[in-house]
């Protein structure tokens, strides 16, 4: 196995047991309810996920930051300090300042390790559509690919990453400013639905809409069909803001229309999910374009 760490953020959405089983290291971003911080780390949790989805659903608000470059810099010199080369895999520059933050402490130690191989990819994904990146890394690290290899591979495929998310409440979505109050109100009587993704930049982008919970989730499974490569052989990360029947439906209609290799079921994490809110849910594959 080639001997170099892969490094990502939380945004990422993985669980506690894929963190183990792909061996990568993750930076908790953090998110503020009620005045208190909480780190959003997938090993040792600060809250409890469906009880961060309770409190937003009892109307809360909760705000996020982004990793600096000093708690890059705490993070990742420990790591070059014992000998080890890095490779991060940052959070969509789309959606936050933390892979700038990266970019920042990478090219400072940099120059203060000249002698250790230090990269960092924009990776232009979110929640597990990051995470399914990260893993793909991690396998081909495992495959004897080195950190320049694995770099490449990322660079040369990240847009192949395909998100398509929907959510069950437009006003989470107003919140961020990526509907207008009145989209809100008219589609929230009149059971719209938005489906996303996150575009070639980064960005979360609508994408369409669905008359109802049901159809939008069809809409998500019907963009899969028009570009997943050879899904037979893929495995399919699909995320929920606590709405695990519906994840579970989800995982169902793909299996059965595509007879994917695996799917994999997470939670969409506090930092995405303060902006998304309960009732998201996203699939995550590699197609020919996102």
């Amino acid at each position: 196995m080639s001997n170099f760490v892969i490094v990502t953020d939380s945004c990422a959405d993985l669980t506690a047991e894929l963190v183990n089983q792909l061996d990568v290291k993750v930076i908790p971003l953090t998110y503020m309810i009620d005045e208190k911080e909480y780190r959003n780390d997938p090993v040792e949790p600060e809250m409890d996920t469906q009880d961060f989805y309770n409190l937003l659903r009892e109307g809360k608000n909760a705000t996020t930051a982004a990793v600096n470059v000093g708690v890059y810099t705490e993070v990742l010199e420990p790591l070059l300090a014992a000998g080890n080369d890095v490779l991060v895999l940052a959070f969509s520059s789309g959606l936050s300042t933390t892979y700038n933050s990266s970019r920042i402490a990478v090219e400072e130690l940099s120059e203060k390790y000249p002698e250790r191989k230090l990269y960092t990819v924009d990776t232009l994904c979110a929640s597990l559509g990051q995470g399914l990146l990260v893993a793909h890394a991690a396998r081909k690290r495992a495959e004897g690919m080195d950190i320049e290899q694995v770099r490449d591979w990322v660079e040369a495929n990240k847009l192949n990453l395909c998100h398509q998310f929907t959510v069950d409440d437009l006003f989470f979505l107003k919140r961020g400013g990526r509907v207008s109050a009145a989209t809100a109100v008219v589609g929230t009587m009149l059971a719209i639905k938005p489906v996303m993704h996150v575009d070639d930049e980064g960005h979360l982008i609508k994408v369409g809409t669905a008359r109802g919970r049901s159809a939008s989730i069809k809409a998500i499974v019907d963009q899969m069909e028009k570009t997943a490569i050879d899904p037979t052989e893929q495995i399919v990360y699909i995320c929920h803001g606590d709405c695990i029947d519906d994840a579970n439906k989800l995982a169902d209609m793909v299996r059965e229309r595509f007879g994917v290799k695996e799917v994999m079921i997470g939670y969409t994490g506090p930092v995405i999910g303060s902006h998304s809110g309960p009732g998201t849910l996203a699939l995550f594959w590699l197609g020919t374009k996102r």
